[in-house]
């Protein structure tokens, strides 16, 4: 078979069922992830929520039998927000980051990746696949760097020349032998400004991350968050964008001609105090479509409740005592305990008194005595 032929028919068929970028990488080792893998398990970076076995992030042979070539995807995704609602006082609002604006993004890819393995197996009856969007276990960001698709930039993200950025990435492991395309040149030069625009140091140099301290991660965390970022959290809900939007290669960068993407204001700059007593039902009618809902309505909640924190909504503390006395999860009852402090009325600290009198839970009456030390500062 000409398999030069069919990679440039391929080429056509993805721009026709808008895939927005393709490339095709060879499939030895990716030995120069390795090290960086291993250097990040050494300094504890990891977030823990990748493919644990780095073999099996590195090495496509330990996941599919006689790889020949991956190919790799991007979509775009729209920076622009059009007909934002405002946040102002009496209506406080969070935000989901761009990640998580329109459909989640990995149903989206996968269906485009199934398009791709339809139109190759009615042409090449042997082939075999296997497809993964950001949950697999190869590095998506290290496949698209090899395809071509854009240079890994030193926010740790793929950046392309037509989109920056704001691009989702998928691959398709494959026994095809698809010729590769070459890499992109890093066009970072000297730039350090998304490390120096990091709201918590987790950009530690160029291309290396502290996912622990990044708030893109500690908004998905389920546990109290730790004290030294509750005050870099700002109003988010999920995720965070700092590090693209100061990217001098994101400037201008803006589409929305992905229609699966495109956001709905309310659903991606919500009100907050509302979040606070949504039902697990109202949670996942809302919010179930979105890549932001995927570890449930707790974290979402946890950060609404600080984001109130951060605009000292006076007007939120009736629902914040409610939370705080009738909530049944210990980290969303201390969370409040300690937001109605940060807020500071007398009303929110003889509240705190008379729910710390009932309160049993020794994490909740910890986070009950943070709150009641704002009043002695």
């Amino acid at each position: 078979m000409d398999f030069a032929a069919l990679k440039e028919e391929v080429i056509a068929y993805s721009r026709s069922i808008g895939i927005d970028k393709i490339g095709f990488a060879e499939t030895k080792p990716f030995d120069e992830l390795k090290n960086h893998l291993l250097r990040q398990q050494e300094l504890d970076y990891a977030s823990g929520f990748e493919e644990p076995d780095i073999e099996k992030r590195v090495d496509p042979e330990k996941t599919f039998q006689q790889p020949r070539s991956i190919i790799a995807i991007a979509l775009a995704y729209p920076s622009k927000l059009e007909g934002a609602p405002q946040s102002k006082r009496g209506e406080r609002r969070g935000l989901f980051c761009r990640a998580s604006w329109g459909e989640d993004y990995h149903h989206v890819l996968r269906r485009k990746l199934k398009q791709l393995e339809t139109y190759l197996a009615e042409r090449v009856p042997h082939a075999r696949f296997r497809s993964m969007v950001d949950t697999g276990e190869l590095s998506d960001r290290a496949v698209a760097e090899r395809a071509g698709i854009g240079w890994s930039a030193k926010n740790c993200a793929i950046i392309t020349e037509e989109f920056g950025s704001y691009v989702y990435l998928g691959e398709m492991i494959t026994n095809l032998p698809f010729a590769p395309d070459e890499p992109m040149e890093d066009q970072c030069g000297d730039c350090t400004i998304c490390i120096d625009a990091c709201p918590t140091g987790a950009l530690i140099e160029g291309g290396q991350l502290n996912a622990k301290r990044c708030i893109a991660y500690l908004t998905q965390t389920k546990d109290f968050l730790p004290d030294e970022f509750r005050s870099k959290l700002g109003n988010r809900l999920y995720g965070c964008d700092t590090c693209q939007l100061v990217c001098p290669k994101n400037k201008g960068k803006h589409t929305a001609h992905q229609i699966d993407f495109l956001p709905d204001p309310e659903k991606v700059k919500p009100l907050l105090e509302p979040l606070l007593t949504m039902s697990n039902r109202d949670f996942r009618d809302t919010y179930g479509t979105m890549a932001g809902s995927w570890r449930g309505k707790k974290p979402i909640q946890r950060n609404a409740i600080l984001a109130l924190a951060h605009y000292k909504a006076e007007e939120a503390e009736g629902t914040l005592v409610q939370v705080m006395q009738e909530d049944p999860r210990p980290v969303i009852r201390g969370t409040a305990a300690w937001a109605l402090g940060k807020i500071g009325t007398e009303t929110g600290k003889e509240e705190i008194l008379f729910a710390k009198g009932r309160e049993t839970d020794s994490s909740v009456l910890a986070e009950m005595d943070k709150g009641l030390a704002f009043y002695s500062k």
